[in-house]
Parts: C-alpha cells; structure tokens; sequence
C-alpha cells in the first residue's frame, strides 16, 4: 500500500485505517486479513531500524488476534508482511544469505498461521520490487534488475533470493508465495522478468503452492490493461506471458475505492465492478486467475457501499479466487492502515483515535462477518488452483 508521508512518521508503532464489507461466494476460496508490522521502522534516514528490534521497531502478528480471526470469524487466509532489507542484510546483499534471527521471527508467526491455526499465509515481501533503501517506501531503494543502476540488485539474484525462501517452506502446504508487492515506475517488461525469476527459484525447488504475481502501477486492477508510471507498458501486455509449469500462479491485484486509489481518504468514489471490468475480461481471455491482496475502506457511508459491492463482484466473476483486507498488525495502535485518519486498524481490540470502536468493530462484524459463506473457503491443507 501506497502511504503518504505522515503516515510514514507513525510506522514505528501504528498506522492507518482498513474497512470492508464482504460475502464470500462460491468462487472464494481464500478470505482474510493482512498483517503489517514486520516493515516497520525504518522511515527516515537510510539505514534507520536495520536490522531493528524484534518487538520493538517491528513485529508480524499477535497471536491472539490470529486466534479471533480464525475461531471467531474463521476466517482462512494471512497476508504477512516482511522487509527484504532485513531478510537479506545490505552487507550480503539481496540472495540467499539470510539474516537467521529474523527469518526464525517470521517463521513463527508463518507457522502459528499454517500450522497451529490451520489458515494460510502468503508470504509479502513488502518492497515494491525494490532493494538496498527502504527509508522512503515506496519510492527509496534500487529497482530489481536495472541494469543502468550500479547499486541494484539483479535479477538472478532476486530468484537466488526466492529460490532460498521457497525451500525453507517447501514441505509447508498451507503457504501461498507472494512475489512483491506493488511493484510501480518500472519497465513492465522488468517486471514480467522479475516475477518469471522468481517462479523458476520457487519451483526450483520442489515446491507446488500457488503463487500471486504482481504487475506494474502498484499492481491496481483498474489501471491493468492501461499506461502507468513514465509511460510505462500497460500489465496486460506483458503479465500473460508468465509461464508455470504447474499452472499454480494467479496475478496479485490491489484496489482502493478512493478518489485516487490510493487508500488514503476516508471517501469511497470508485465503483469496484466498473474499475475491474477490463481486467476481469483479460483474466477470462487469458485463463488466468486473480486474488485481490488489498482493499479497504472506512466507515463513511460511501464505503459502506462500495467494498459491499467490491467483494460481491470478486464473488460473482469466477476468475477471482480471494481477497485480503488492509489491515491488522500488532503496531497499527490508533492509526489507520487505510481510508482517513479516524477509523482503527483490523487489529481487535484496538480504537480509533477518539477512543472510539476501530474499523474491525463496526465494518468486519456489522456486515462482513454475517455474510462471510465459511463452506466455501478452502480448508484442505493445500494452496492450489486446482
């Protein structure tokens, strides 16, 4: 998710808003939350919060509040995120030379997820294809693989760097593989060459689960057959040459029904249905899939609307196989993940910054929660297409 920069400021301990709204049809095979918090800290200086303080400058999830998602809402599906830069120290470089302490912390919450929650996870490293500075997110850092770029990581390093991570949760079923997020103001072509990297690294090693492959303009679904960035090619010309062997790969898709898509304002004005139309006919002419890993909305009146009509969308067209609301965390605080300034995180328990009842409280269980079709969700120990 795109945030502006005075949310940047409030990442070492909060963040912004999440709302949705939501009825999960027969085409919905995974439904759940994100959960950011293993990006914190680092806003400000290059080199601020590396590697950081498990806890303290940044944690993955609270396990209580995976236990409510779950026994409560039951719920199925986790999108955690994780920072490359701490995975991969800068002193090694992006490959697969891990920084152990902080692979082992997010092993953990992967594996209460999986393992002894029985949902899913897909794992989000959270660097709009980018590496080396994450002090200006999503603008710092080199981008993956340009080659007029001395400081960037290549692109066979990026698979090295996937090849690794795949093999460490190869004999975990329940893991969904996510390969960037929101890649932007990048060659498209790049970008296709990125994600067909880090598909061979991942089934390099053995490993069947589903993959999401993001595409360009932060991977919106309303911009993804048009021109982003510098005039950059649209995602429709070039995310249909992907090639699985195992034919397990979706595209990831992230969209925000404000004025501007960006997740920022508390006013819904985008109709979801009419903004995926395109994108929905290239899924159905390309036989592909789609999960929208980002969404949201606050409490106003017009999102209260909206993201109803979002998420019944996905339902009703079968090339949309889940979704992922932004967002719970354990430092999201009084902050908003997203949609204006007033409305808590997913997180339960938490409140708005007026002390009142956050998102999760008046959006999940007035109107998702209700609605949710829990019979449909997948629960067979298996991330697959099929």
């Amino acid at each position: 998710m795109f945030l502006t920069k005075p949310l940047r400021h409030l990442l070492q301990s909060t963040t912004v808003v999440a709302v949705l709204a939501a009825c999960v049809g027969a085409t919905i095979l995974y439904a759940g939350v994100n959960e950011s918090g293993g990006e914190f800290g680092v806003f400000g200086t290059p080199g601020t919060g590396l590697p950081g303080e498990f806890g303290v400058t940044y944690d993955f999830i609270t396990e209580s509040t995976v236990d409510t998602f779950v026994d409560t809402n039951q719920i199925n599906f986790f999108r955690v995120t994780f920072l490359m830069e701490r995975m991969c120290p800068l002193a090694t470089g992006l490959g697969s030379t891990f920084n152990e302490t902080y692979f082992s912390e997010y092993e953990d919450a992967i594996n209460y997820i999986t393992v002894t929650k029985g949902a899913y996870a897909l794992i989000d490293p959270h660097n709009y294809m980018r590496y080396n500075d994450p002090s200006s997110q999503p603008n710092s850092g080199s981008i993956i693989g340009d080659t007029t770029d001395p400081n960037a990581a290549t692109t066979e390093q990026f698979q090295e760097f996937w090849t690794e991570l795949a093999n460490r949760f190869v004999d975990n079923p329940k893991v969904v593989f996510g390969i960037n997020n929101e890649p932007h103001d990048m060659a498209t072509s790049l970008i296709l060459q990125n994600d067909q990297a880090a598909i061979n690294g991942i089934r390099s090693t053995g490993a069947t689960q589903l993959i999401l492959a993001p595409g360009n303009g932060f991977t919106g679904g309303h911009s993804w057959t048009q021109v982003t960035g510098a005039n950059d090619d649209p995602s429709s010309e070039w995310l249909n040459q992907i090639v699985d062997p195992l034919n397990n790969t979706a595209i990831d898709i992230h969209e925000y029904l404000d004025e501007d898509f960006s997740g920022s304002h508390d006013t819904c004005t985008q109709p979801g249905p009419a903004n995926l139309a395109a994108l929905t006919t290239w899924l159905q002419e390309n036989n592909l899939k789609a999960i929208v890993s980002e969404f949201g909305g606050s409490n106003d009146p017009t999102c209260l609307e909206l993201v109803p009509d979002l998420i019944n969308y996905l339902s009703e067209n079968d090339v949309y196989i889940g979704w992922s609301a932004w967002a719970a965390g354990p430092f999201w605080g009084t902050s908003s993940p997203c949609c204006g300034p007033e409305v808590g995180s997913l997180e339960p328990g938490q409140l708005d910054e007026a002390g009142g009842p956050n998102g999760y409280t008046t959006v999940w269980q007035a109107v998702i929660q209700p609605n949710i079709n829990l019979s449909d969700l997948k629960r067979d120990g298996t991330s697959s297409l099929s």
